[in-house]
C-alpha cells in the first residue's frame, strides 16, 4: 500500500475521543502524584493533537518531552524549535503518561507547583509556562481554554471521580470510580492507612504502582506484609524531615524503621545524618538528627 493512501486511511482522533481514552491515566497519575488529572489531559491533548501527531503514534511521546542528558530509553528525532531534535520514545502511552508525571516532580523548577491547590488549575497552567515547560507565549491561555471548553475540571473534583457518574449534557465523558483510600500527606508525601485485605499488589494496582515501588517507597523487603503496617506511602519519602522536626529522642520499641515513616524521611538518610551503618542498632534515649546539621 502506498504512502499516500495508508494516510488517508487514518481516522484523526476527535478530541472527545481522546479524553474518554485516556482520562482514567490522568486521575491515576493525579491520585499518584498530585497533578490535576486537568491539566494532565490538556497538555496531552495540546501537543499531542489528540494523539494525532507523528510523536504520539509512532513513539507514544503525548506530551512532547524531549531527551535532555538524564534521558536513558530509546530516542526518536523531529524538528521543533530546532531541526532534528532528540524526543522521548515510550513503549505505551501510560509509560509516557507516567513519565510527564515524573517530569514534573523530579525536576526543581516545577516544586512551586505542587504547593498549589490540585482545583486551581489556572495556577498550574500559569506556572507551567514561566517554568519553562514550552516556548509558546500563549501556553498557559491554550491549557485554560482546553480545560473550561471540555469541562475537564470536573476531573480535578472528589465528588466526580470517587462515584459513578453518567454522561448527561455536553461534558462528553464518564468519570470512572476508583477505590475509596484516602490519601492524606505527611511532610508533604502521600499516604494511605492500610485497610483490612490491603495488599502491596491491590495498593500498587490502585494507584498506578508497581509493588517494587512501594517496597522502595517504605524501605520495606519484599517479603513484608502489608497487614503489619499501619500506613504506606505511596509516593518516595524525602530527604529530610520538615523544618520543624529538628530531631527525635528514641523511645522504647522504636527502630530506625518506625522513625522514617513517622516524618516521612528516607531511611538512608536518617542513617547519613546520625553516621549509623546498616547494622547499627538505636535505643532508646538516642537523639536522632532528622535533617542534615548545619555547619
Amino acid at each position: 500500500m502506498s504512502a499516500v493512501l495508508t494516510a488517508q486511511s487514518y481516522r484523526k482522533n476527535t478530541t472527545p475521543e481522546y479524553i474518554d481514552q485516556y482520562k482514567d491515566l490522568a486521575v491515576k497519575e493525579m491520585k499518584r502524584v498530585g497533578i490535576p488529572a486537568s491539566i494532565t489531559m490538556a497538555q496531552g491533548i495540546l501537543e499531542s493533537g489528540n494523539g494525532n501527531s507523528t510523536l504520539a503514534r509512532k513513539s507514544n511521546n503525548h506530551f512532547g518531552i524531549k531527551c535532555h542528558s538524564d534521558w536513558k530509553g530509546k530516542r526518536v528525532y523531529h524538528d521543533d524549535d530546532a531541526k532534528g531534535e532528540c524526543f522521548r520514545k515510550y513503549k505505551s502511552v501510560y509509560e509516557s503518561y507516567i513519565d510527564h508525571s515524573e517530569f514534573l516532580v523530579n525536576k526543581k523548577r516545577y516544586a512551586s507547583l505542587f504547593e498549589l491547590k490540585i482545583t486551581d488549575y489556572k495556577s498550574w497552567a500559569k506556572g507551567l509556562k514561566k517554568a519553562g515547560y514550552a516556548t509558546d507565549p500563549k501556553y498557559a491561555h491554550r491549557l485554560i481554554d482546553i480545560i473550561e471548553k471540555n469541562k475537564l475540571y470536573l476531573l480535578d473534583e472528589d465528588k466526580y471521580w470517587k462515584k459513578p457518574t453518567s454522561n448527561s449534557g455536553d461534558d462528553n465523558f464518564v468519570i470512572t470510580t476508583y477505590n475509596t483510600h484516602v490519601v492524606d500527606y505527611n511532610n508533604g508525601i502521600k499516604y494511605i492507612r492500610v485497610e483490612e485485605g490491603d495488599s502491596f499488589e491491590s495498593v500498587s494496582e490502585e494507584f498506578g504502582l508497581r509493588p517494587w515501588e512501594l517496597y522502595h517507597y517504605n524501605d520495606l523487603p519484599k517479603s513484608a506484609n502489608m497487614q503489619e503496617q499501619r500506613y504506606i506511602y505511596i509516593q518516595g519519602k524525602k530527604g529530610k524531615a520538615h523544618k520543624k522536626h529538628v530531631y527525635h529522642v528514641v523511645k522504647d520499641g522504636e527502630d530506625l524503621h518506625y522513625i522514617s515513616q513517622k516524618y516521612g524521611v528516607k531511611m538512608s538518610k536518617l542513617r547519613k545524618f546520625n553516621r549509623l551503618s546498616d547494622t547499627d542498632k538505636i535505643k532508646r534515649g538516642d537523639k536522632l538528627n532528622l535533617r542534615k546539621k548545619k555547619k
